[in-house]
């Protein structure tokens, strides 16, 4: 009797554990249905969200790379604005969804990030490279010149178009095939910085759409902390839609340098020294580089050594070196001139004699650089492997110790590594 209330029990205990199972698969299985539903009725939500560009649904692989090629998440719709009103009414419409509907909204200039912030899992994509072209670029004159122009239009385009009036923004990016709203939402810096500071220090005003789906004007005296928020704010504050850029006058020609140095200290002094002076160079970068492919032999296709019999006999295979990049902006009548300021600024470094490398391009030519080096190693498959990149801001109290580290990195097994080293 005893045993047989004993099983009785166990068959209740199973029953009632079945039961319990079945209700939490139940329950499961129910809200994936209605998970399934409710992303399959997403097209039809959004077709009802009036636009005068349009949604894609399929065909968004594209949406899903980066220049990281280290992530890859399928948005489920991607939209193509014609105008900043499509990208307003689509955050809108995704606001009053409420935060229940999970969707996420990411801005995609020319895909660029490296760990896929410009993407949207699940969510949807907006290309702001739709927009370029659909409004008119703006350049105005004056004794503060500027350019209004799209987040979308991409910044060799804005060169191209202000050099018409003899103009140029003051700071860039080493490269310049990104759009305004891309660097202006991160921050924009190259080897200008330490004069113009970065992009976001040359911004004027801005249209930004928040998270509530306004379009909203923005500058330093009128919405002031809207303005600094979506200037290096990742995209987290606002879309930015467009953009009034500060301009000066554009040189027609560059003179770029190249020296190198064997020991830190001394590379780390001069760049500070140049960087601090009135009278100084218009572009100064520093690069840490291993190389052990013969980096001179590499410079002298584009490159021409002040001593090339000295030149021939340095030898750089396995060493670590520090590469100061240097340029001086000028017009041709100014050539003299400007041969003359060089020389005195150079005779103030303690570089390696042997390793000075002068060339004479275009503006363009310099400002458009990487894009150059794109095309050589695109036909090659080189230039959409992954690309873990890691950008640091060092204080210069640490910047030895980091160059410690670096040093150490340096050693280990690799052809060839560059990195930059740009005391600020």
């Amino acid at each position: 009797m005893r045993h047989q209330k004993s099983s009785m029990s166990y068959v209740k205990q199973k029953n009632i554990l079945l039961t319990r199972n079945f209700t939490v698969l139940l329950v499961i299985c129910c809200m994936a249905i209605k998970l399934t539903l409710c992303f399959s009725n997403f097209p039809s939500l959004l077709k009802t969200v009036h636009i005068q560009g349009h949604f894609s649904f399929d065909g968004n692989e594209f949406a899903a790379t980066d220049f990281g090629n280290q992530f890859h998440f399928l948005p489920w719709a991607v939209l193509h604005p014609k105008k900043v009103s499509d990208i307003a009414t689509t955050i809108r419409h995704v606001w009053q969804m409420g935060p229940t509907s999970g969707l996420t909204v990411a801005a995609r200039g020319h895909g660029h990030s490296i760990q896929g912030q410009s993407q949207a899992p699940q969510g949807i994509v907006i290309n702001m490279e739709s927009l370029r072209g659909q409004e008119v670029m703006q350049v105005h004159k004056g004794k503060f010149p500027y350019v209004d122009v799209s987040a979308g239009e991409l910044w060799i385009n804005i060169l191209n178009e202000c050099l018409k009036h003899g103009l140029a923004p003051k700071s860039w990016t080493d490269y310049l095939h990104l759009t305004v709203g891309g660097t202006l939402s991160n921050a924009g810096i190259s080897g200008q910085a330490f004069r113009h500071g970065p992009q976001i220090s040359n911004v004027r005003q801005l249209e930004v759409v928040t998270g509530k789906g306004e379009v909203v004007v923005c500058s330093e005296e009128k919405n002031a902390d809207l303005f600094y928020g979506v200037l290096g704010g990742l995209g987290q504050f606002g879309v930015i839609t467009r953009a009034r850029i500060s301009l000066e006058p554009a040189p027609k020609r560059v003179k770029w340098i190249r020296i190198l140095y064997s020991d830190f200290s001394t590379f780390a002094r001069d760049q500070e020294h140049l960087i601090s002076s009135d009278n100084t160079f218009d572009y100064i970068e520093g690069l840490v580089i291993v190389n052990k492919t013969g980096l001179i032999n590499n410079w002298r296709s584009s490159f021409n050594p002040q001593d090339p019999e000295q030149a021939s006999q340095f030898v750089s295979d396995g060493r670590t070196l520090f590469c100061l990049e240097l340029t001086k902006n000028f017009n041709p009548d100014e050539a003299n001139k400007i041969d003359k300021e060089i020389k005195t600024l150079l005779s103030e470094l303690r570089y390696i004699p042997s390793t000075l490398f002068v060339t004479e391009v275009s503006y363009v030519e310099f400002l458009d650089r990487v894009h150059a080096a794109e095309l050589k190693l695109k036909p090659k498959g080189l230039w959409d492997l992954p690309h873990p990149w890691l950008n640091l801001l060092v204080p210069r109290s640490k910047i030895h110790s980091f160059a410690r580290v670096s040093d150490n990195v340096g050693e280990m097994d690799t052809n060839e590594k560059v990195k930059k080293l740009s005391i600020q």
